[in-house]
């Protein structure tokens, strides 16, 4: 395997995108390195440059401001699930977290790796994306915050250029009163395989507990893309809360989503069953969660305490 030339660890965004411009297209960022190394065994570095942006403080914080929660981009994976903010506000991205990898690979892959890296089935990224999240990408010219879904062009294809710009943060509105979010995993009884089928979800009830004001449906990998399911959406908002409706979401889902066979998963006719499954649990534990019930009530152990359908095994 080839290597690369020179490591920087620069401390503040301003001098990474410094050594980026320096470099024109030659210089790779690089937080906790869990894909793209594996990716260099396999065939040498198209850079000369490696720039960690791990000594950041910047983007190794979790905080609240305002409505927002913002989770720095090279915060970890572990670090996510630890954050008491997160769990309770953001529930979804933390149970999502929590079933990546191993430990090992959890104390060091971030969320903005999640991202940048653009894989349809990233636990972290789906679950953000049922939470309405943003990005934010310092360029040269400043940065901006820009809709989850807008940096993702297709299966490992990033709107933000890792040699050219630098993903500093991603951001969520707290889940409020009566308001909650869940995620489940479909995945092989291993406890670090690759996923089958990930789903989340955060609802809104209104006072009475009756009916669904508002709803966020996303899946992965059933497009190239993470998957927002807009007509479950639709189908959701200003209905019961019930098993019926939950069913229908799932099926209109279907509709909307192209889930294919693949050699290492499974194959799109039991993606399509796994969808018709996980969706309604999804959905119930979200729901259950708005209202407080203590069965719904999320744990964030190692991933192989749970079955091949993301539920709890206890023990």
């Amino acid at each position: 395997m080839g290597r690369w030339q020179h490591y920087y660890r620069p401390r503040t965004v301003q001098e990474v995108l410094e050594i980026l411009a320096h470099y024109r297209g030659q210089a790779r960022v690089v937080a906790g390195g869990t894909d793209l190394f594996v990716e260099l065994l396999e065939k040498p570095p198209a850079f000369e440059a490696l720039v960690d942006v791990t000594a950041i403080p910047e983007l190794r914080t979790i905080y609240q401001e305002g409505d927002w929660i913002v989770v720095g981009a090279a915060v970890t994976h572990t670090e996510i699930v630890r954050s008491a903010l997160i769990r309770q506000r953001g529930t979804a991205l933390a149970e999502g977290c929590s079933v990546i990898g191993g430990p090992q690979v959890r104390n060091v892959a971030t969320l903005g790796g999640n991202v940048v890296n653009a894989l349809p089935a990233a636990d972290g990224t789906v679950a953000l994306l049922a939470l309405d999240g943003e990005g934010q990408v310092a360029r040269a010219n400043g940065s901006a915050w820009h809709p989850l879904l807008d940096l993702f062009r297709g299966p490992g294809q990033s709107a933000v250029d890792p040699t050219r710009e630098l993903l500093t943060a991603l951001r969520f509105r707290a889940t409020g009163p009566r308001e909650a979010s869940a995620f489940g995993r479909v995945m092989r009884p291993q406890g670090v395989a690759l996923p089958i089928l990930v789903a989340a979800a955060t609802v809104r009830l209104n006072g009475a507990g009756t009916h669904i004001e508002e709803a966020r449906v996303s899946l992965g990998p059933v497009a190239p893309t993470p998957f927002r399911a807009q007509r479950a959406e639709a189908v959701l908002r200003g209905a019961p809360p019930d098993a019926a409706v939950f069913r229908q979401a799932a099926e209109v889902t279907l509709q909307a989503c192209s889930p294919r066979t693949s050699r290492y998963r499974a194959t799109r006719e039991y993606r399509v069953e796994m969808i018709r499954t996980l969706l309604p649990r999804v959905l119930e534990t979200a729901v259950a969660r708005a209202r407080g019930e203590t069965w719904a009530s999320p744990r964030f152990e190692v991933a192989d305490k749970y079955s091949s359908f993301g539920c709890w095994l206890g023990g």
